[in-house]
């Protein structure tokens, strides 16, 4: 499936700001939207695509990093560029920690803008390709059975078909089919791989409990 391109947010209330900024990208090319407030934002924004946000300090109503903050609580992680003209250390501080991608002082360069704009989509490119990663990996697990993941669980801990089996209390052959399916359904090419899986997905991992006394 073809990745849609990506988006340009700006929110500034300088109408001669916004639009030379818009001037700038569109002239990339690159897909821009421009907004005079972050209520406006988020009334337009459709984040389905990789997109990141150019954003000014200086708000009509509160400040950008009240705004940042503000989008971190609502579950949006978009990445964001600070511009400002009245910008000191403190805020810069603030604002990367926050997670920004840059902080840009008026009058910046334009070369400075479109650098941190590139970076900022690769970034969020990144983050979603992540993302459908794990989602993907969270689905394949949800598709065990809950005695498939009892085998897993134990099998990426390191015991044997003979040691689960005397553990859950049923056949090894029984085992072995489990475990097959497993790899199956996990699309995992060894146990190594399958650790690697269940790592990410941060399933529990059992305490083993095995004497090696059934035969």
């Amino acid at each position: 499936m073809k990745e849609e391109a990506p988006v340009v947010y700006v929110i500034d209330d300088d109408t001669s700001v916004r639009e030379a900024i818009r001037n700038l990208l569109e002239s990339i090319p690159l897909n821009v939207k421009t907004c005079a407030s972050p209520q406006e934002f988020l009334s337009i924004a459709h984040l389905d695509s990789p997109s990141c946000l150019v954003l000014d300090i200086r708000l009509p109503e509160g400040n950008g990093l009240d705004f940042q903050a503000a989008l971190t609580q609502m579950g949006i992680h978009i990445p964001i560029i600070f511009i400002t003209g009245h910008g000191d250390v403190a805020m810069s501080v603030r604002a990367m920690k926050g997670g920004a991608v840059e902080f840009l002082t008026k009058p910046f360069r334009h070369q400075e803008l479109l650098d941190a704009i590139y970076h900022a989509v690769d970034r969020d490119r990144a983050s979603r390709r992540q993302q459908a990663e794990q989602e993907n990996l969270r689905h394949r697990y949800e598709s065990l059975t809950p005695r498939e993941k009892d085998v897993m669980a134990l099998v990426v801990v390191g015991l044997s078909n003979k040691q689960i089996a005397s553990q859950i209390g049923i056949r090894q052959g029984t085992v072995k089919f489990h475990r097959g399916k497993v790899m199956v359904k996990m699309q995992a090419d060894s146990v190594a791989s399958l650790v690697r899986i269940v790592e990410r997905l941060e399933v529990p991992r059992p305490k083993a409990r095995w004497s090696g006394t059934n035969g």
